[in-house]
């Protein structure tokens, strides 16, 4: 099993930034890629990005205000979003997977908890 505690969500205004944090335990092995998707009020949680050895993956939402990372040694990813827009308004999960398998919320295996995040416009 593996275990994932998200951390860095809070209020922020309009066009300011953030970095959310992931730590994973457990069996970290299985955490090929890691990655992070939201779920606004009334919506369905999405994809926001994404990172395996080949490199990181956006959605469309994000692309070019996002920065995914990795620390491999301290089996961490962190999520930096610039820019931020009271759409950007979500819960924030950190998700991870043993494979490469698809980017899709069914894709992951591991979830957090959450962490909000607020822009405030």
């Amino acid at each position: 099993q593996v275990q994932l505690v998200e951390s860095g969500g809070g209020l922020v205004q309009a066009g300011g930034s953030l970095t959310l944090s992931c730590a994973a335990s457990g069996r970290t092995s299985s955490t090929d890629t890691m990655g992070w998707f939201r779920q606004a009020p009334g919506k369905e949680r999405e994809f926001v990005a994404a990172i395996r050895w080949s490199g990181g993956n956006y959605a469309d939402s994000v692309k070019g205000r996002c920065t995914i990372s990795r620390d491999y040694r301290n089996n961490t990813v962190r999520l930096q979003i610039d820019s931020l827009r009271p759409d950007d308004t979500a819960v924030y999960y950190c998700a991870a997977d043993p494979g490469s398998r698809g980017l899709g919320r069914y894709d992951f295996a591991y979830w957090g908890q959450g962490t909000q995040v607020t822009v405030s416009s």
